[in-house]
C-alpha cells in the first residue's frame, strides 16, 4: 500500500489553542477553491469531527492508535483519500500528549506513522519570545516529527506579532504561515463536553463561513497547501482492511436491515462503523427518535452516543417510538447501545432536577451531574455471555460521560464486561445485557474491534431468519385453518 496524497496536520502545544478554528477554516477555504478534501480527526472525538465534516461536506474519519489497529489506520487513511485531492488532519490536545510519559498514541506519533508534515498553532496570549522557545523545544523534543511551519493565534497587535514572528524565524528556522488576531467572542461556543455540536448550533454554517473568512484573511493557505503537496509518498506493508474478504460475504444476498438512530440527540457514530456493517452486506436504515412515531421494521438496531440530556423532553414526549422500541426488544430485536444510547434504554433520566421517562428496558434511573463521571480510554475484558462478543475478548474503547446511576429496582443486572481501565457502570463492570441487548458506556471502533461489526451483523441475520420462519409458520397455520374451516 502506498500513501501518496497531499496531507497536512494541524497540532498545538495544548488544548484550546485554536486547532479547530484553523482546521475547519483551512478545509472550508480549500473546498471553496474547488478542492475535495478528506478531513480526519486524531483521537476519540465526535464533535470536532462533526464540524470538520460540515466544512468538507463529506464524512470526517477518526484516527487513533489506541482504538484502531495499525493496519486499520493505514487502510482507512489510504482508502478515504484515494478519490480526493488531499487530507487535512486535526490533532488533539498537545502534540506530544498521549497515554503515558512516552506520548504513546499522541498526535506526533500519528504524524510520524502516516508521514504527515505538521503545522503548529500556538496561543500567544501573554507571551512573546518565549513562544519561539516552545516551538524550538518541540523541534528538538522529537526531530522525527516533520514540523514545517507555525501559525500564531490570539495576537494583540503588530508589535506583538512582529516580536514572535522574528524570534521563531531566527531561532527555529520555520516560516510563520499565519497570524490570527485575538477575536472577541467564540465562533464555536463551548459547553460541558467541549464545543457545541453543529447539530445544535443554529448558525453552524455561518460559523464555518466565519472560520473560512478568518483563515483566508490571516493565514497563507497557498504556502500550507504547497507543504502538503510536497510531502513524499509513504510505503506501507500492511494489507488493506477494506479489501479483505470474510466469510460474512456469504450473507450479502440476505441484506439484513440494521437501523441506527441518527438525530440531534444521538449522532456519535464513527463513519467506519456504519460502513463496516454496509460492507458486510447490511442495509442501513437511519431512524429519528425525536420525530418518528414508530420504529421501522428492522433486524437489529444500533444506538450511538450523543446528548439525550439536551433532548430529554422531546425523547420523553415521543411515546410511540419509545413503546415500539421496548416491544421490539421484548420480541428479541438485537440492539447495541453506547453511552447516550445506554441512558435512553434506562427507565428515567434526571436533568436539572426534572425526571424524564425513557424506553424502560433497564430498571435504572440515570442522573446528569455537573462534573464528568468518567473520561478517557477504556480496556474491557468480556467475562459473561452476551449477544455480540466472545468471552475472553479484550476490547479497547473510550468513555466520556457526566451521567451515573442513582437508582435501580431490585433485580439482578447482567454485566458482560470487567473494567480493566476506565470506570464503566460502577468502576468495576460495564456492558448491561438483556435478551439481545448490550448497552455500555464505552465506544469502540470497528478497525480495532472487528468482532463488533461481525457480532451485530450475525445477530441481525439470525433474527431475520427467525422472523421469516415465524411469519412462514404463521402463514402456514392461517392457511391450514382456512382449509379446515372450508372443509
Amino acid at each position: 500500500m502506498v500513501i501518496d496524497c497531499p496531507r497536512i496536520a494541524f497540532c498545538a502545544l495544548r488544548g484550546n489553542s485554536g486547532k479547530t478554528l484553523l482546521t475547519v477554516g483551512v478545509v472550508a477555504c480549500l473546498q471553496s477553491e474547488g478542492k475535495t478534501i478528506s478531513p480526519f480527526k486524531k483521537g476519540p472525538d465526535y464533535i470536532d469531527a462533526a464540524w470538520l465534516a460540515l466544512a468538507a461536506d463529506r464524512p470526517c474519519y477518526n484516527l487513533d492508535a489506541f482504538l484502531m489497529e495499525r493496519r486499520g489506520i493505514f487502510s482507512s487513511f489510504s482508502f478515504h483519500t484515494s478519490q480526493t485531492d488531499g487530507a487535512i488532519v486535526e490533532g488533539n490536545r498537545g502534540i506530544f500528549d498521549g497515554l503515558d510519559e512516552k506520548g504513546t498514541y499522541s498526535s506526533a506519533e500519528l504524524a510520524k506513522m502516516l508521514g504527515i508534515p505538521v503545522i503548529l498553532i500556538v496561543d500567544c496570549n501573554m507571551a512573546t519570545r518565549t513562544v519561539a522557545a516552545m516551538v524550538l523545544g518541540c523541534q528538538h523534543f522529537d526531530p522525527d516529527v516533520a514540523i514545517k511551519g507555525v501559525v500564531l493565534n490570539r495576537i494583540r497587535g503588530n508589535r506583538h506579532s512582529s516580536i514572535i514572528k522574528n524570534a521563531i524565524e531566527e531561532s527555529c528556522g520555520l516560516p510563520v504561515l499565519g497570524v490570527i488576531p485575538n477575536i472577541e467572542g467564540r465562533i464555536f461556543p463551548e459547553r460541558h463536553m467541549g464545543l457545541v455540536p453543529p447539530q445544535e448550533h443554529p448558525g453552524a454554517k455561518r460559523a464555518v463561513d466565519d472560520a473560512s473568512r478568518i483563515v483566508e484573511q490571516y493565514v497563507d493557505i497557498e504556502r500550507i497547501w504547497k507543504i502538503a503537496t510536497s510531502t513524499p509518498s509513504l510505503n506501507c506493508s500492511n494489507p488493506a482492511y477494506h479489501s479483505e474478504k470474510t466469510e460474512l460475504e456469504l450473507y450479502s444476498s440476505k441484506k439484513p436491515r440494521i437501523g441506527y438512530i441518527r438525530d440531534s440527540a444521538f449522532w456519535f457514530y464513527y463513519p467506519d462503523n456504519i460502513e463496516a456493517l454496509e460492507y458486510l452486506g447490511a442495509e442501513m436504515v437511519e431512524c429519528n427518535g425525536l420525530i418518528q412515531n414508530s420504529l421501522p421494521s428492522l433486524d437489529a438496531l444500533y444506538i450511538g452516543g450523543g446528548f439525550p440530556e439536551t433532548h430529554a423532553e422531546a425523547l420523553a414526549a415521543n411515546i410511540g417510538f419509545r413503546r415500539d422500541l421496548y416491544s421490539a426488544i421484548e420480541r428479541g430485536l438485537p440492539v447495541y447501545a453506547e453511552c447516550g444510547g445506554l441512558l435512553y434504554l434506562g427507565e428515567k433520566l434526571i436533568v436539572d432536577g426534572k425526571e424524564f421517562p425513557m424506553a424502560g428496558v433497564f430498571p435504572l434511573t440515570f442522573i446528569l451531574e455537573r462534573r464528568p463521571q468518567a473520561h478517557g480510554y477504556t480496556v474491557l475484558e468480556v467475562i459473561e455471555s452476551n449477544p455480540y462478543f466472545s468471552i475472553g475478548e479484550t476490547l479497547h474503547g473510550h468513555e466520556f460521560h457526566y451521567s451515573r446511576i442513582i437508582e435501580e429496582k431490585e433485580c439482578e443486572l447482567a454485566l458482560a464486561f470487567k473494567v480493566k481501565r476506565g470506570y464503566g457502570i460502577d468502576g468495576r463492570k460495564d456492558g448491561l445485557c438483556y435478551k439481545n441487548v448490550l448497552a455500555t458506556y464505552s465506544h469502540v471502533h470497528t478497525l480495532g474491534t472487528k468482532s463488533w461489526a461481525k457480532g451485530l451483523f450475525d445477530r441481525a441475520v439470525l433474527y431475520s431468519q427467525n422472523s421469516r420462519k415465524e411469519k412462514e409458520a404463521a402463514l402456514y397455520c392461517e392457511k391450514g385453518l382456512s382449509v379446515a374451516l372450508n372443509f
